[in-house]
């Protein structure tokens, strides 16, 4: 494996210091004071339209200085999901436009109806209680497969049947015949095979984010600026853009530190609305900020899912034919539709398969009377994965197989090629994955702990479970992968890098520095990062999601590090030609073959800039359009206690081994894996938006009702890497942001199926499930 100086050294983030100390300014401290304050008014029904408001009472509330309906509002829709532009008018319907500033047609509850402008908070508060509405009200319908039936009317008027999207991935006919079958029904159901079946389910979870959505808007110089805690801050200037129907470069978007946003912030919620609003009042500063409530029901949390699942298996243990459906929830928008359960019903076939595997895959996503749903952490990857290890786990543990040892046995491998997928160019290149489970199992002891928690009775009981994973990089070749980076040299020798690229707490500006240094050859506290995006003056990049940024973003960077360190020596060779052969740069100096200095860096930059003769002012672009992907691999091993008749888990140990292949940051990365773990210890046992299917309602919208892991339900985690080079990554590296959150829930599912003999398929495993669960089987 190559040998570098900067890449893989444990850097101290960039931005530590101001963040411990509290000098980091977030959108709502640099907002300033005092400014006006947006409000908005939701409905109070889960289906229906807005037959008539009055306003007049609201708008007599002192302080108030506007108020806007559904009825004032330009008659223009625009997407909201962060998705890249495509030039090519049939590649934009991905890109769905459904969403109204406000909207007089309520298809969620708590649908956006009116806005009230104020001096501040209380008397926008105020005026909103005092607005009445008058609404023509339909049946609510949240359960997606009744939905597909059709609604009268339809959620939204150009779906009948509100199917937003519709996939089928199936084994060739010509390979089935081979096989001696006429289809994978036929595969699945052979009986010279043990089949398995069984329904499974995941719930809506938030992302709970520390900091809410938060956005301030004014207008300057005739430009309209948006300062907002966003992921995508150039793909937000472009949707309020559309949703204004004014000219994208008449927006201005500013991005500060962010507090959070795991997918959320992948959307552009209500940054368009506040513009309109900020325009309206003509051009005072107005600041739209959610309550903590309204982030969790007027968001887009993880979309829910239903999965069947069959699949038949030889004594062997050798996968034979497996078929999954699943119905994914979107609610009442499409926010990022398809592309979710896609990517779950991709990643339960890439996981596991033999060559004589049969497959069928399909999907449905449907509109609901349901909450938002959109991005979140691993973009429809662990749902996928929950299916698959609900189906592994059944297999080896009826057939009385060790889990390990039957998943090695289907387990992804090198070469292999996606052949569903547009140009064959998902494919696994580097494997750590053998490795990762041989150390997982080390760290765990499972051999001795499968041995220890054999024949256990008793109502408190102990388990281990085990459970792979597989994600691939960023969204190439499915949608576009671009990014830009810009490095210029200061006068003193240090560099000022700029990215499009934005950091939302992961570390990216750490290992963007990172990478600027070893292209350039200089030490990575050289480089200058300036973690706010501005879109005037930012290079484009769409944005932080699907783990991408590392992977495209540096490649980006690499590039301009690399120009800047051409032209470095190029300006050296021609103020210094009496140097022979060939320059190097390192140890923040010019030298020359010979091992001569031929000039500090500080004194070249001066030479650059105050030049009497020729100044050169080198600054550099870099620029990636990437085509390929990376795929990551890894596993995760979980001890469990099991108290059946208080229906409790304590999960006592995790360990996660992953092959993101090379490390930027080993520390970053191991705070990554520690921060998916927990949220994923969230999923699986207690994190779920409850909505009441009778009116779409969101019942448990606090920190309070939603259960969040707290510092008492995570256990010892343990993170450790297998670093493989990939041929595709900058520096050989993969993802690593999102694939923690993976398999940490099913591993657990996994433990407490050692544990007590009880499948459970619904996550997350709330104390009801689990005490439904051991009633069922006769256990309490």
């Amino acid at each position: 494996m190559e040998k570098y100086r900067e890449v893989g050294r444990q850097v101290k983030r960039v931005d530590a210091r101001d963040k411990v100390t509290g000098r980091a300014m977030f959108t709502d401290d640099l907002c300033p004071k005092p400014c006006l304050v947006a409000k908005i008014l939701h409905s109070t029904i889960g289906n229906g339209r807005v037959v008539s408001m009055d306003v007049t009472e609201a708008k007599a509330v002192p302080g108030v200085v506007a108020v806007f309906t559904c009825f004032d509002v330009p008659d223009t829709k625009f997407p909201v999901a962060g998705h890249p532009w495509y030039a090519a008018s049939a590649a934009q319907k991905r890109d769905v436009a459904d969403r109204k500033l406000l909207d007089d047609r309520v298809r969620i509850y708590g649908d956006n109806i009116a806005a009230v402008v104020a001096e501040d908070e209380v008397a926008a508060n105020r005026a909103l209680r005092k607005i009445k509405v008058e609404y023509e009200e339909y049946p609510v319908t949240y359960d997606p497969r009744e939905a597909m039936q059709g609604t009268n009317p339809p959620v939204q008027e150009d779906k009948p049947d509100n199917i937003v999207g519709h996939t089928l991935a199936v084994t060739p006919e010509d390979k089935l015949k081979a096989m001696g079958y006429s289809s994978v029904e036929d595969a699945v159901r052979d009986p010279k095979y043990h089949h398995f079946a069984f329904h499974a389910f995941t719930g809506e979870q938030s992302q709970a984010h520390i900091e809410v959505c938060v956005s301030y808007c004014y207008e300057e110089n005739g430009k309209l600026t948006c300062v907002s805690s966003t992921q995508i801050p150039h793909i937000c200037r472009r949707i309020i853009g559309q949703a204004l129907d004014i000219p994208w470069g008449s927006v201005r978007v500013i991005k500060p530190y962010i507090g959070g946003g795991f997918g959320t912030k992948q959307d552009i919620h209500f940054e368009p609305l506040n513009a309109w609003l900020c325009h309206q009042v003509g051009g005072r500063c107005v600041k739209l900020e959610l309550s903590r409530e309204e982030c969790f029901w007027d968001t887009s949390g993880r979309q829910p899912k239903d999965f069947e699942v069959e699949a038949s298996v030889g004594d062997d243990m050798r996968l034979h034919a497996r078929s999954i459906k699943a119905w994914s929830n979107t609610g009442g928008y499409i926010h990022h539709g398809h592309a979710l359960v896609l990517n779950s019903v991709n990643t339960f076939r890439w996981l596991y398969h033999t060559q004589e595997d049969a497959i069928r895959c399909e999907a449905w996503t449907v509109h609901t009377n349901g909450p938002h749903t959109g991005a979140m952490r691993a973009y429809g990857v662990p749902e996928g994965i929950w299916a698959a290890e609900c189906l592994m786990g059944d297999i080896a543990h009826d057939m009385g197989w060790d889990g390990v040892e039957f998943r090695m046995k289907n387990a992804i491998t090198p070469g292999y090629v996606d052949e569903f997928s547009p140009s064959n160019t998902i494919s696994y290149r580097t494997d750590g994955l053998r490795a990762c489970v041989e150390r997982g199992k080390q760290l765990i002891g499972w051999d001795e702990k499968r041995q220890e928690y054999a024949h256990q009775d008793g109502p408190i009981r102990h388990g281990v479970g085990v459970a792979f994973l597989v994600y691939k990089t960023a969204v190439a070749p499915f949608a576009l992968e671009t990014s830009n980076c810009q490095i210029t040299l200061n006068q003193d020798g240090t560099f000022q890098l700029q990215m499009g690229a934005t950091e939302i707490g992961q570390g990216a500006d750490t290992v963007f520095c990172q990478m600027a240094a070893e292209a350039i050859g200089v030490r990575t506290e050289d480089i200058h990062i300036v973690s706010t995006q501005d879109t005037d003056v930012a290079p484009y990049d769409p944005g932080a999601y699907a783990s991408r940024q590392t992977f495209v973003s540096g490649t980006a960077c690499k590039d301009a590090g690399q120009k800047m360190r051409r032209r470095i020596l190029e300006l050296a060779a021609r103020l210094y030609p009496d140097f022979q052969g060939e320059l190097d740069l390192r140890d923040h100096a010019v030298w020359d073959a010979a091992g001569n200095k031929v000039v500090d860096l500080p004194d070249l930059a001066l030479e650059a800039y105050y030049n009497l003769h020729k100044t050169d002012q080198i600054s550099t672009r870099g620029q990636a359009t990437v085509h390929q992907n990376a795929i990551v691999t890894g596993c995760t091993f979980c001890d469990v206690t099991v108290d059946m008749p208080l229906a409790q888990v304590t999960v006592n140990k995790i360990v996660n081994v992953q092959d993101n292949g090379r490390l930027m940051n080993p520390k970053l990365v191991e705070q990554q894996m520690h921060g998916g773990m927990a949220q994923s210890i969230g999923f699986a046992l207690s994190e779920e938006l409850l909505v009441d299917p009778a009116t779409g309602r969101v019942r448990n919208a606090t920190l309070l009702d939603y259960k969040v892991p707290t510092a008492m339900d995570v256990p010892e985690l343990i993170a450790e890497n297998v670093e493989t080079q990939d041929p595709m990554g900058p520096y050989g590296n993969k993802a690593v942001g999102e694939t923690p959150i993976i398999s940490p829930a099913p591993a657990i599912r996994d433990a407490i199926l050692n544990a007590t003999g009880v499948k459970f398929y619904e996550m997350p495993m709330t104390p009801q499930r689990l005490f439904e669960g051991f009633k069922r089987e006769g256990l309490i």
